[in-house]
C-alpha cells in the first residue's frame, strides 16, 4: 500500500495538517489533522510501498514501544487512514 501522492502534509503553527486538493484549490471543508507520532509516521512512509509490519517497526525503531503495543498502534493509524481514504492499495 501507499500514502496518497496528491495530499501534502503540513505543519500550520504547532499543527500538522493534510488538506485535500478540489480543482487546483485547497478545500477547506476536508481537512486532516495528526499528532506528532503520526506526522513523523506520514513523513517516513511518503512516497513508498509499506505494510503494517514496516509501520511497526518504525514504532519500535524511534519510540520506547513494546511491539504488542506498536502492532495495536499501527493497526488504528492504519485504520483510521483508510477510512479516510489517504491510502491507496
Amino acid at each position: 500500500m501507499k500514502l496518497r501522492n496528491d495530499v501534502t502534509l503540513r505543519k500550520v503553527g504547532n499543527e500538522h495538517i493534510i488538506v485535500e486538493p478540489s480543482q487546483g484549490m485547497v478545500d477547506l471543508s476536508t481537512v486532516f489533522t495528526l499528532n506528532d507520532t503520526a506526522a513523523f509516521l506520514w513523513k517516513e512512509l511518503d512516497g513508498r510501498e509499506f505494510d503494517n509490519d514496516t509501520v511497526v517497526d518504525l514504532l519500535i525503531d524511534n519510540y520506547e514501544v513494546e511491539r504488542e503495543v506498536a502492532e495495536k498502534d499501527a493497526a488504528a493509524l492504519l485504520q483510521h487512514f483508510r477510512g479516510q481514504g489517504l491510502i491507496v492499495d
